[in-house]
């Protein structure tokens, strides 16, 4: 059994709800961590310790996760797995098509996913006066929807609120929105058109993005904030990493904006260390890991010591 963990989707206080399931499975299960706190609350680290002790591996998708697991949380070394985050195989992606969406002749930025409040997408907008001081021709494109969660709460304040912000700055002109979930053919086209893709995220304890993972797989240069998934994947020149505060973003940006030949190399290296990610690779790397577990026959305690948290 493949268990995806993310407190949000299991629900009850911080996922403990997935609890509940593993007491009643009774068979031997992976645990694939998306959720991995650096500095849990009491009850984040008990409800993550029972999930993990019972299972047959532990899967996470960095060397810095794998030592939070083990280090933070106690887990057995022989029980973690580092698997990358599954990326389609595509072509180094060349500059050719910001005609066809309505882009000719611009710098475009790019980043994209879900619109939540906590991606960093203002930090961005708060840099392109800087930005655009420099290279005047800038765009700046925001692709994905509002999240589900938070269209329901808050409808579309957010995105709203990110307009009316770069309203106030002055460059409304240089801001557009594709404001929908978009199909792998179109955020690839969309990828192809950006000559540097963001990822502003402001959280620095995050241990995994599936965008900067499919930026690198189509080739872009990247400039992300310095969380832990981030520094580990864009070392050795694979990206630029820069503070989550405006002025150090527009300072990144610019030095590739720049460098025609530096973005290029940057891009080019990133795309070949996402070789080791695409799915051919990930899939077989999860069956080996379902294929040992699978032969240890019926879930047995294997001698650690047990979570005392309390069902609930």
């Amino acid at each position: 059994m493949s268990i995806q963990f993310q407190e949000a989707i299991w629900g009850g206080e911080d996922g403990e709800a997935v609890l509940d399931f593993v007491r009643a499975l009774g068979l031997p299960y992976v645990v694939t961590l998306h959720t991995l706190h650096r500095d849990p609350t009491q009850r984040q680290r008990e409800v993550l310790t029972e999930l993990l002790e019972s299972a047959g591996a532990v899967v996470v998708m960095s060397h810095a996760a794998a030592e939070t697991v083990t280090g933070t949380y106690g887990i057995d070394k022989s029980l973690v797995e580092v698997i990358r985050y599954g990326v389609p195989d595509l072509p180094v992606m060349a500059d050719t098509v910001k005609t066809s969406v309505g882009l000719e002749g611009r710098r475009v930025l790019l980043s994209f996913g879900l619109l939540d409040p906590g991606k960093g997408f203002e930090l961005v907008i708060d840099a392109l006066p800087a930005i655009l001081a420099t290279q005047p021709t800038t765009t700046y494109v925001i692709v994905g929807a509002t999240h589900p969660d938070v269209r329901l709460r808050d409808g579309e304040a957010y995105r709203i609120s990110l307009a009316s912000r770069a309203a106030a700055l002055g460059v409304s002109a240089n801001v557009r929105f594709v404001p929908e979930f978009v199909g792998r053919v179109e955020l690839a086209r969309w990828m192809q058109a950006a000559d540097v893709f963001i990822t502003p995220n402001p959280d620095l304890d995050s241990m995994v993005s599936g965008t900067l993972s499919l930026a690198m797989a189509a080739g872009r240069a990247i400039v992300s904030t310095p969380y832990p998934y981030a520094v580990e994947l864009l070392a050795d020149g694979r990206g630029e990493l820069a503070a989550p505060t405006a002025k150090d973003i527009a300072a990144a940006v610019l030095k590739l904006l720049g460098d025609d030949a530096s973005r290029t190399a940057m891009g080019a290296s990133a795309h070949d260390h996402s070789r080791s990610m695409v799915w051919t690779r990930v899939g077989a790397e999860y069956q080996a890991v379902f294929a040992r577990v699978a032969a240890s026959g019926p879930m047995i305690q294997r001698g650690r010591t047990r979570s005392v948290a309390t069902p609930r």
